[in-house]
């Protein structure tokens, strides 16, 4: 990735794009992810987020802000994973009613603190999500995927139980050097080694990194569940400057 690209996508004025719906999956079992053709894309960093403007015929707009779950360099093309809000304004739009072909606007990239870049960074990387947090994480493994790096990623997967699993087949793919780690909240597959419940610091030992080697920790989730993971990591002994975060929750 060439430094002149990194700087224009962490600065300079952003613009509303249109963007075309290109293909729909679903993900779990209320989610979909949106892949969209943007002309005039300028690129993005893994971990960073769009804003997306919907218009109604009689001019009313609304808009939110949602994670990117493609690899960087990945052209005008631009993946959005989006998890239902059953009483949410935006959510149940793009999951349920928007087709092929309809058009949105974004506006984009943000964020230049939550991102991963293979061309500079070389430290192991600590990748704690729950439930829809493992989107920003995803572009993450797959830029580090695209890029054919080897910085070994440990990824730490909290979600409330199998149904609600994001990127089951991505997930799936040997990627060297990267391993997974599935903790289930309320209900696990039969079998399971580990019981359901919250996400603790025997967790974060098991299936982390060591603090004495210094990795850059990235944890994103609701408020709640960072807030928890973070304090956990801290309290291992991790550098708080090398854990960042992202929160997301419902809007209005």
């Amino acid at each position: 990735m060439a430094r002149a690209a990194v700087s224009g996508r962490l600065g300079g004025r952003l613009l509303w794009l249109p963007a075309r719906l290109t293909e729909r999956r679903d993900e779990s079992d209320n989610a979909r992810t949106l892949v969209f053709d943007v002309p005039g894309w300028p690129g993005h960093l893994a971990g960073q987020h769009v804003d997306v403007r919907l218009t109604a015929e009689d001019g009313y707009s609304t808009q939110r802000s949602y994670s990117i779950a493609s690899a960087s360099d990945d052209g005008e093309r631009v993946e959005l994973t989006v998890e239902r809000v059953d009483d949410g304004e935006v959510s149940p739009y793009l999951v349920d009613d928007l087709a092929v072909g309809d058009l949105v606007e974004l506006r984009g990239p943000v964020g230049g603190w939550f991102v991963w870049r293979p061309d500079v960074q070389r430290e192991p990387v600590l990748l704690v999500g729950g439930g829809s947090g493992l989107v920003p994480l995803m572009a993450m493994i797959r830029t580090r995927r695209a890029a054919g790096s080897r910085v070994p990623f440990r990824l730490v997967y909290s979600l409330r139980g199998p149904a609600s699993q994001l990127f089951v087949s991505d997930l799936r793919t040997d990627d060297p050097g990267l391993d997974k780690t599935f903790l289930y909240s309320r209900s696990a597959p039969e079998r399971w080694p580990r019981p359901p419940g919250r996400i603790t610091a025997n967790d974060l030992t098991a299936a982390g990194w060591p603090p004495d080697f210094e990795p850059t920790c990235y944890v994103c989730g609701s408020t709640g569940f960072v807030e928890t993971a973070a304090g956990l990591l801290v309290a291992l002994g991790h550098d708080p400057g090398r854990i960042r975060t992202e929160r997301f929750g419902p809007t209005g």
